[in-house]
């Protein structure tokens, strides 16, 4: 009887809780997870607890069997044998890992220095001022919010994060537009790392055996956008993360983190941690060029955990098609498909692409299962 009663209440406990009613009072704070940490919370709100399957054991990340892989980028324009050696790099990174780091890419470490710090500036200034950019509309230039996903039922739990969204490329934004305390170190970054990101995709075509401006050109690929992200320090980091397992929707990444560490990669069915190294970038390959790519190419499942002491900063910028507007179809690229190799995936746009990604939110699934042939 005692163990009956348990569970009659245990389910009685489930049913009055109203999920809904408290994401949409964190949602009108406006204050993100940032203004549950300054409220001085000493329990994660049960809208960020994670189901135990999604959740991160910290012992369970590969430290030593795994070494994750950094490519030097030094003579990549200078010496046309250095070059091959780095498009070889590069492709055999992005088939087995779907993930690398760059060192020597051509922007200072006191650029990314600044940009982290201009970046965490805006998060950590007074809420009142955060507030104008608060909003969850997505056609929106620059979007300041929690949990985009937020409200869809599918996510198991609110990430323990902040993020800042903008768009760059093709139509950059005005200086008025960006948040003044970042405003112009994300305008001097955004230069810098275009130039990189169009470089990595010279090398990512040329690994497919494809012309160098294939990728950029041919697929249009100009479209350029951030995702700024801020983890406050976590009371109960065993219970939730600060970004749970996902895929990432572009054609590729390029991820500039601090010291602090906390993205983990799966890799042969192990969490394992990219390290932080000074003045490295991580990229990555996204849904799309696998598509593309036919499989060549792999997007690979990647998380942020979350910590106790520090707050964690990370700057993604995401190259791609435009995810609201671009309606062309695209499938497996023709020149890379034969009897033996036929297309694995059904054409699609990227605006549908992007649209059922977001209907589903981070779920901890790939949506380019949705489009298997």
């Amino acid at each position: 009887m005692a163990v009956s009663s348990t569970n009659d209440f245990q389910a009685k406990v489930e049913k009055s809780y109203d999920k809904m009613s408290e994401l949409k009072a964190f949602d009108d704070t406006k204050a993100g997870v940032k203004g549950l940490v300054d409220s001085g919370i000493a329990e994660v709100p049960r809208i960020f607890v994670l189901p135990p399957k999604h959740r991160a054991e910290f012992s369970e990340a590969s430290e030593t069997r795994f070494t994750f892989p950094v490519i030097d980028l030094e003579g990549i324009d200078e010496d046309p044998i250095k070059r091959k050696e780095i498009v070889d790099k590069v492709r055999d990174a992005s088939e087995t890992w779907g993930f690398f780091q760059v060192v020597n890419h051509g922007i200072p470490t006191s650029v990314l220095d600044k940009t982290l710090q201009g970046t965490r500036q805006f998060f950590e200034q007074d809420t009142e001022v955060k507030k104008q950019y608060y909003t969850r509309d997505t056609t929106k230039r620059v979007i300041y919010a929690s949990n985009l996903d937020l409200y869809s039922p599918r996510v198991p739990a609110a990430s323990w994060r902040d993020s800042i969204f903008c768009f760059v490329a093709p139509n950059p934004l005005s200086p008025e537009e960006f948040p003044t305390a970042c405003r112009e170190i994300i305008m001097d970054y955004s230069k810098d790392v275009m130039k990189l990101g169009f470089s990595l995709l010279e090398l990512l075509s040329e690994g497919l055996g494809l012309n160098r401006s294939y990728l950029k050109d041919y697929m249009d690929c100009c479209h350029v956008s951030y995702s700024c992200n801020y983890y406050p320090p976590c009371p109960q980091p065993e219970l939730t993360m600060g970004t749970i397992q996902h895929s990432d929707v572009d054609i590729v990444t390029v991820l500039l983190q601090d010291h602090i560490g906390g993205l983990q990669v799966l890799h042969q069915n192990q969490w394992v941690n990219a390290p932080p190294i000074p003045g490295a970038l991580v990229v990555n390959i996204g849904d799309f060029l696998q598509l593309l790519s036919n499989d060549k190419y792999i997007s690979v499942e990647h998380r942020a955990v979350s910590n106790k002491d520090e707050s964690r900063m990370s700057i993604a910028c995401f190259f791609g098609e435009s995810p609201w507007q671009s309606t062309k179809l695209y499938g497996p690229i023709t020149e890379l498909l034969s009897e033996d190799n036929p297309p694995k995936y059904r054409s699609t746009a990227v605006i549908d692409y992007t649209k059922y990604v977001h209907s589903r939110g981070l779920d901890g699934t790939s949506a380019l299962l949705h489009y298997k042939i």
